[in-house]
């Protein structure tokens, strides 16, 4: 669905796809843009935080034929493991724990594995740039075989990946448009202290940018263009949710609120400057923001986002393209249209639609 064929009051909206972090819960990320793909909504700029910015560089970094092919093989590698025992055995709990507990000890092949020394907890570890729990290098191996660089830094699909900067606190964004990106510099995004090394990047040693934007649409929302645009944002942590019976859906609970409300609170604050009139502006970009989020986690448990079971990363695919397909409908029908001025907030799952 080129941009033009949107029902929308603005003519030609640029589409971008902004992809938040949450590591193995990220296979949503692969399912929505699965059901983006083949309604034909074409991101003009995808900005990621780490998973979403390794899962927007796969994307932005191949060939429209091959984008699937590729997410797939990143999510389901031939080699992947998994527990022997069918799910009619165990029961889904017990086997969704024993995966993160699987991937704590073993780690996840193609993404990081353990080091081959203990960490240094209490002393100086003078061979290592960044101690930590787990090394990424093998992540970088295996960008370099998914994503041709080339393309992402001179196609014509943009990437963004956010990181923060370890020793000021200071956001980073890792643009196509301004630099040329490297394996390194998506797995700078992806490296969430203390279980995975920050990374050296132009001299500064950056780590996991949902440490302070795990929902990027700040850069989309400074980006100094007047176009208007349709910005589809995908969180994988949800904001709402029953109430916690165990002590490991509280530990799970606590995960989602501590980066769902930074998400909520990055929203409240773009709303609010939109209701002010855009101070410091001209005039106010027209935006229609369209917030989705992996809701669908009744089965999910404590360390959820350490579970990287074939399983477990089938189920979070298809809830994606469940929800990118009835997001493309809404598209179609003119439910979700950028209007001519102004901020318009819609929540994709249908509970609501909040105009600024």
């Amino acid at each position: 669905m080129p941009a033009a064929d949107l029902q929308t009051a603005v003519p030609d909206p640029k589409i971008v796809l902004v992809l938040g972090g949450g590591n193995a819960l990220g296979a949503y990320h692969a399912g929505l843009y699965e059901a983006l793909h083949e309604g034909g909504v074409v991101p003009a700029w995808i900005v990621g935080t780490s998973i979403g910015a390794v899962t927007g560089a796969i994307i932005a970094g191949n060939r429209p034929e091959y984008r699937l092919d590729r997410l797939r093989k990143f999510w389901r590698p031939a080699d992947e493991r998994g527990w022997p025992m069918p799910g009619d055995v165990m029961p889904e709990g017990w086997r969704r724990t024993g995966a993160v507990i699987e991937t704590l000890m073993a780690g996840r092949a193609g993404m990081f594995g353990p080091l081959g020394s203990y960490p240094a907890w209490w002393h100086r570890d003078q061979s290592a740039s960044s101690p930590a729990v787990y090394d990424t290098q093998a992540l970088s191996t295996t960008l370099q075989d998914l994503v041709d660089f080339d393309l992402l830094n001179h196609g014509s699909m943009r990437f963004t990946a956010v990181a923060v900067d370890v020793e000021t606190g200071e956001e980073v964004l890792l643009d196509s448009a301004r630099q040329r990106l490297t394996a390194d510099h998506v797995r700078a995004s992806a490296a969430l202290l203390t279980a995975y090394p920050a990374v050296e990047v132009e001299g500064r040693l950056l780590g996991d940018g949902g440490l302070s934007m795990n929902l990027p649409i700040d850069p989309v929302m400074l980006d100094p263009e007047s176009t208007p645009v349709l910005c589809i944002a995908s969180d994988l942590l949800p904001l709402s949710s029953r109430r916690p019976q165990t002590i490991g859906e509280v530990a799970g609970r606590m995960q989602d609120l501590a980066f769902a409300a930074q998400s909520r609170r990055t929203l409240t604050r773009w709303r609010a400057f939109f209701e002010s009139g855009c101070p410091g502006r001209e005039t106010c970009r027209s935006v229609a923001l369209v917030t989705t989020a992996y809701r669908d986690q009744e089965q999910e448990v404590a360390g959820k986002a350490m579970d990287f079971s074939p399983q477990s990363v089938l189920q979070r695919w298809n809830s994606g393209r469940r929800d990118g397909g009835a997001l493309v409908h809404q598209l179609r029908s003119g439910e979700i249209a950028v209007e001519h001025d102004g901020m318009t907030i819609h929540d994709a799952a249908g509970d609501g639609r909040i105009s600024a």
